[in-house]
């Protein structure tokens, strides 16, 4: 290390991964042990790394602190604060090299990342407004109202071709010049924080981690179609998210950013926070807009649309958490330089909830058109333990599984509908040799089954039907004949189904049977689950060369199903077996073979 670099803060992540490994008792232990000393404490949103919290970053050195705990902060601070000699076994480890990597930079989770989105997430105090101004934070907004005006604002958005990022990427210019155009002396602005896809959590992330982006994003949006109130719409399940956005709010009214004659323009805008319940079908624009009028939230048909009539039958503008966060990087670096961002069709960059069976699991942002094979293996550093690649899921339930054959599509809107998969909420769930695709399947299919409203017969019933016979099939009962039923319940579901929970939800079976139909014949002809996955589908023998007698496998078994004396073979009866796998678990001579 430089002996002359000194450390002048130190950054505890402290979003929601690594507040419950206790981040929060790691910030409180350094402010306790830094008093008195020049060195700067603060806490800080979800710095992307997930896997490796609690983070602790010291700046301006940008030295990386992986899995921290309240025992390292006196070592941390008497080694590196005081003598400028860093902790080196807290430093990240490359699964790959083995390499101990010192600066955050350095890893290759961040070099290979371009953060616009999350360019503060990690870095500034999210519930200190203060550092988010710092940072160019408000400048946008105050651009917008007082050097541009709605019409430049708009073309500006509709130029820069950025389109939706909550997962259908709709073209966002236009869905503002919809509600700009549309009639009404009030009209209302909602932001779709409703995040309820399994592994997703980019959404809470830049909630919990720069909210005043979100916040900013939607005044500029609000002021440039002519609304004067707005709506974000989150989970309560995501309690630490809603403290810092009603933080951010109530610090945005101080400040005169947010509410009555903002920046002295004589425009009036305020924002309210609404706690949705909890349901899947609420991610859905028109479930949403019912959810907040107090009703029950289903779908209803389009026309007409919110942009017409939305909220209250008035014109309403509804993006997503990352939309509205894009917007002001947009109206203070220009159309040319976010257009310089991925690809023809698909402008900026995405970002992933990268989760599975990865070596780096966490929060990823790259721009629009990079490949499956430079995230997962390029960031995410491939699988865990080196074991063979097998399949992604991309776009959460809805979304589509796709296999190795695959890795190098770029990842955008148009490239990944093509495959069969979507962008959809940005999970991306990668999957190894010991996954059974059937298996996943039928996992996304019973969630989405079990969140449909129930309001049109094709989700309602048809998800049912399709999950019974995976379920069939799973279980030793399936025909060849089911594959030829699932196809066609699938493309009449998507056809025919009301909103987009039920038009999407049958991907994941159709790509599985796309790319993986051998997996299926497997289950359904050869009655065997090649990752021996599904307990009905595998066999448990002992192998009488290996086993020692030794009767642990017979004194566990909870079916006593397993024979023989000590010292002797033992044997399974396979009509009682009830494919448990304790015998398996516990035999320490690997006596027990499974197929």
């Amino acid at each position: 290390m430089n002996k002359e670099i000194k450390s002048s803060e130190i950054l505890i992540c402290c979003g929601t991964g690594c507040v419950s490994a206790k981040a929060d008792k790691i910030l409180e232990k350094f402010k306790q042990d830094t008093k008195g000393k020049k060195i700067k404490v603060k806490p800080t949103g979800c710095h992307g790394f997930c896997q490796q919290g609690p983070l602790v970053i010291t700046e301006p050195d940008g030295i990386l602190y992986s899995r921290a705990t309240t025992e390292d902060v006196n070592e941390i601070i008497n080694s590196h604060i005081e003598n400028n000699v860093p902790v080196e076994r807290l430093f990240y480890t490359d699964p790959q090299t083995g390499e101990k990597i010192p600066h955050y930079k350095n890893i290759q989770f961040y070099k290979e990342q371009q953060r616009v989105i999350l360019r503060n997430c990690g870095h500034i105090n999210p519930e200190d407004i203060n550092e988010y101004v710092k940072s160019g934070g408000y400048r946008a907004i105050k651009k917008a109202l007082l050097d541009l005006n709605p019409e430049k604002v708009l073309k500006m958005i509709k130029d820069s071709c950025l389109r939706g990022l909550g997962g259908a990427g709709f073209h966002t210019g236009l869905k503002w010049e919809f509600c700009f155009n549309a009639k009404g002396d009030e009209k209302y602005i909602i932001c779709n924080g409703d995040e309820g896809d399994p592994g997703s959590f980019q959404d809470r992330s830049v909630f919990e981690g720069d909210p005043h982006s979100v916040l900013e994003g939607i005044i500029i949006a609000g002021t440039t179609i002519g609304a004067k109130k707005g709506f974000i719409y989150v989970r309560a399940e995501y309690p630490l998210a809603v403290k810092r956005l009603k933080i951010a709010i109530d610090q945005a009214r101080k400040k005169g950013f947010l509410g009555k004659n903002i920046f002295d323009s004589k425009i009036d805008f305020d924002l309210e926070i609404f706690q949705g319940a909890g349901a899947f079908v609420c991610g859905e624009e028109t479930a949403l807009i019912a959810s907040i009028e107090g009703q029950r939230g289903m779908p209803r048909r389009r026309p007409p649309f919110p942009a017409n009539s939305g909220l209250w039958g008035k014109p309403t503008l509804i993006n997503n958490v990352k939309t509205y966060a894009s917007i002001s990087n947009i109206i203070n670096n220009g159309v040319e330089w976010f257009t310089k961002m991925g690809t023809d069709n698909s402008k900026g960059t995405a970002i992933f909830s990268l989760t599975g069976e990865v070596a780096n699991c966490g929060l990823v942002e790259v721009p629009m058109g990079r490949t499956l094979r430079e995230i997962i293996f390029g960031i995410g550093g491939g699988t865990t333990d080196n074991k063979k690649f097998k399949a992604v899921q991309i776009g959460g339930p809805s979304g589509g599984c796709l296999p190795d054959s695959l890795l190098d599509l770029p990842v955008d809107f148009d490239s990944l509908k093509e495959a069969g998969a979507m962008m959809g909420s940005g999970g991306m769930v990668v999957m190894d040799e010991s996954t059974c695709m059937v298996d996943v399947s039928k996992y996304f299919l019973d969630f989405t089954q079990k969140e449909s409203c129930g309001k049109c017969t094709f989700c309602r019933v048809g998800t049912k039907r399709m999950l019974e016979i995976l379920v069939r099939i799973t279980e030793g009962e399936g025909t060849e004949e089911d594959l030829s039923i699932l196809e066609e319940l699938a493309k009449s579901i998507k056809n025919n189904s009301l909103c987009g929970l039920g038009q999407t939800a049958p991907n994941p079976v159709l790509t599985t049977i796309k790319y993986f139909r051998d997996e299926y014949i497997a289950h359904v002809v050869d009655k065997k689950c090649p990752a021996k996955v599904c307990k009905k589908l595998l066999t448990y023998t002992i192998i009488p060369e290996k086993c020692t007698g030794c009767v642990v496998c017979a004194k566990n078994c909870p079916s006593n199903c397993i024979t023989g004396e000590r010292k002797e073979v033992h044997f399974i009866n396979q009509d009682d077996c009830i494919k448990c796998g304790i015998c398996y678990d516990r035999c320490k001579f690997e006596a027990i073979h499974v197929e």
